[in-house]
């Protein structure tokens, strides 16, 4: 076998963390479901592909990773176990057993309710105000990076968090960058407020706005989905151009927190 493929089960992909199988391969990561012999449970653990391990800043990107998972606890991020370099970087993270956004959305044929989406984006919000208190923006909120998982929203990838201040342009996803990421302007907590406006709109309308549109400014999200004022409103204020005109979160918070019933406040509904 060659050392460039995945390890097979039954390998030990870290000390104490034996492989179950190979989930999947990214552009610089392997991930792995493996059995944790301490906790005496599986998890999910992140190394370096084979083929990148001389890559620094990708090491120092694995690494930080894992230190901040491991360090931070909220209940709509997902938790690290802890981070390592021998044999390969790695970092452990709690297994999540729900689905990723991306696939309920995917899975469902009937748009989310008003009220799931104000409640996925409460907890959305709650998430990245945690972050901003210390001093990181997460910089790539999609539905593929949040798992709904027993009943909670929970926030995966702090790979290209970072401190607010000026950007690279371009880093995050296409289809979801807001456009000062684009443009490698002054990234703020702003930045992370379109993430949750764009991931509303496509949970709400089960698409993004055509990416053959022309520059400027997105179509209301009244134009692909009939949704209650002031939750089409809150999702469009997201999504404004400028920065500065965006809703802070607490603000956002306020206007969605007040869409729920109180009997729901508490109790995400997605798998109701």
């Amino acid at each position: 076998m060659s050392s460039r493929q995945p390890l097979p089960a039954g390998t030990a992909v870290a000390p104490g963390y034996q492989v179950l199988a190979h989930l999947c391969r990214t552009g610089w990561l392997d991930v792995y479901d493996a059995w944790s012999e301490e906790r005496d449970c599986r998890c999910v653990v992140k190394v370096l592909r084979p083929d990148r391990r001389r890559d620094r800043k990708l090491r120092e990107r694995l690494l930080r990773e894992g230190r901040w998972l491991t360090e931070f606890t909220h209940p709509h991020l997902v938790r690290g176990y802890g981070t390592g370099e021998r044999p390969q970087p790695y970092a452990v993270l709690e297994t999540l057993t729900g689905e990723t956004l991306a696939h309920l959305l995917d899975r469902r044929t009937r748009r989310p309710a008003a009220t799931d989406l104000a409640l996925l984006g409460l907890h959305l919000c709650s998430a990245m105000r945690y972050l901003h208190g210390k001093n990181l923006l997460h910089l790539d909120l999609k539905p593929s990076n949040i798992v709904i998982d027993c009943r909670l929203a929970k926030v995966l990838d702090l790979s290209i968090a970072r401190p607010p201040g000026p950007g690279s342009p371009g880093v995050g996803t296409d289809g979801y960058l807001a456009p000062e990421q684009a443009d490698g302007a002054e990234l703020t907590a702003a930045t992370d407020v379109w993430g949750i406006g764009i991931t509303l709109y496509e949970a709400a309308t089960g698409a993004l706005p055509a990416e053959d549109r022309p520059p400027g400014p997105i179509p209301p999200v009244g134009t692909a989905r009939r949704l209650p004022p002031p939750l089409a409103e809150a999702i469009d204020a997201c999504l404004r151009l400028d920065p500065a005109t965006r809703p802070a979160l607490p603000q956002l918070a306020t206007t969605l927190d007040d869409l729920l019933p109180q009997s729901r406040r508490a109790v995400p509904p997605w798998e109701a």
